[in-house]
């Protein structure tokens, strides 16, 4: 009897054995992010580090958590080079890759996003376009799929004219003073035009645009202008190489760096390491946050460089665009979480994604927990408000390093909203789109 009982002991093992070798490998469910960078071209000194920074913090949660809760993050470059046409080649190629496609966008271009905005809405992928992109599409009624959070181009210019205000005794105190925009000729530099044109007409300064073709190697008559008229403050609205030779030209011409202020995109270190001396002084607004590190760059250190697999010099992390591609990937990732506690903690569509960006509420007791307390504020986004913040502050370079030099500012919004509003509609009407009724 004991025998026979070993045996069907032995026969069970080995029929449990087989069965285990014969089933194929189950894998874990997998959330699949395209990735539209560009570490070639003009502008490869800034692309290279937010991309370093996005793909640092993903390696870093599948390494450290095991993913989102238990989904392992998947993802794939594609190289644009800053080309809109290659960012829609780019997307196209990477749109239906993963168990349920792409969760979401993030172009890294206000071009490639006016060329994606209806296609995602079609397909359904929202876009991430985190202080860039379309200002209009704040309003989630009618661009449901678009969410610039943080920070529109609208925000940031109101910020920056509210700063010079500020610095002259309150904005009744800008009456007859020049400000000069320099920008980049495409649709990103032209986004602030209209809030600049409007507070022109508010408060009676006189304001001026000076167009700098891509991508911004030439510059001299521009600033040979600016030493013409004498501005009282110059706005930056470059990117890439554009921002250092701007730089160059002030101090060629003598123009104060410290009257100087680049948008946020036109302040990390590759905008003033290449002027030297030259630099320090140069101000500019940030999309909340500066160069340093907080707790979560001690794990991204931890369990992704000392491994051997950071995406870059150790030493980068940290720097200001740095953070920026690290800040794009926590509010992606918080999105698929949130999204998580509605559909399950699984493979999720980007329509699922949506609803999750759509009901992203990042307190500062999340924020704490994510190791970024101190680089981000509190993010609370809705139907109607695909922004979610429009706070930020002003730091300045002092040859070495950014300092804050401001407090908190928050935008206007009581000024932004009926010009989002307007534009959004306008928007719809011209599309033929119905915008849905927003309970928030």
């Amino acid at each position: 009897m004991r025998t026979f009982l070993k045996l069907k002991l032995v026969l069970l093992a080995m029929a449990a054995g087989s069965t285990l070798f014969s089933v194929p490998a189950v894998f874990a469910a997998e959330q699949f992010f395209p990735l539209l960078v560009y570490r070639s071209g003009p502008y490869a000194p800034n692309g290279i580090p937010f991309a370093n920074g996005f793909v640092d913090y993903f390696n870093m949660i599948n390494a450290r958590d095991g993913g989102i809760n238990g989904v392992k993050i998947t993802y794939e470059e594609c190289e644009t080079g800053y080309a809109t046409d290659r960012g829609v080649e780019c997307y196209e190629r990477l749109k239906g890759k993963g168990p349920t496609g792409a969760s979401v966008i993030s172009p890294l271009s206000t071009g490639i996003t006016f060329a994606l905005t209806e296609k995602t809405h079609t397909d359904k992928i929202p876009i991430i376009t985190m202080g860039y992109g379309r200002s209009e599409s704040v309003d989630g009624s009618v661009f449901q799929w678009n969410f610039p959070l943080l920070g529109s181009y609208w925000t940031a210019a109101d910020i920056l004219v509210q700063h010079v205000g500020n610095l002259n005794g309150g904005l009744n105190k800008l009456k007859g003073k020049k400000i000069t925009l320099i920008y980049h000729d495409s649709p990103y530099g032209k986004e602030p035009i209209p809030l600049l044109e409007k507070r022109a007409k508010m408060h009676g300064f006189k304001f001026s645009k000076i167009p700098v073709t891509h991508p911004g190697v030439e510059q001299k008559s521009a600033w040979l202008q600016v030493r013409k008229n004498r501005p009282d403050y110059v706005f930056l609205w470059g990117w890439g190489i554009m921002n250092s030779t701007a730089i160059k030209e002030a101090a060629a011409v003598r123009y104060p760096r410290d009257k100087i202020y680049g948008v946020w995109w036109a302040g990390a270190e590759p905008d003033v390491r290449p002027a030297g001396a030259g630099a320090k002084g140069y101000q500019s607004i940030t999309l909340q946050h500066s160069a340093g590190k907080t707790a979560v760059h001690a794990d991204i250190l931890k369990y992704v460089h000392d491994k051997g697999n950071g995406s870059g010099p150790k030493g980068d992390v940290g720097h200001v665009l740095y953070n920026r591609g690290m800040l794009n990937a926590v509010v992606s990732i918080e999105a698929v979480r949130t999204a998580q506690g509605k559909f399950g903690k699984k493979s999720l569509t980007g329509e699922q994604v949506r609803w999750g960006i759509e009901n992203l509420d990042l307190d500062a007791k999340r924020i704490k927990e994510l190791g970024i307390d101190g680089m981000m504020q509190p993010l609370k986004v809705s139907c109607s408000d695909h922004e979610g913040s429009r706070r930020a502050r002003i730091h300045q370079w002092d040859g070495n390093n950014w300092n804050f030099v401001s407090d908190w500012i928050e935008a206007d919004n009581s000024l932004l909203r009926p010009m989002v509003e307007t534009a959004a509609a306008n928007y719809a009407k011209d599309k033929g789109i119905t915008p849905v009724t927003c309970k928030s």
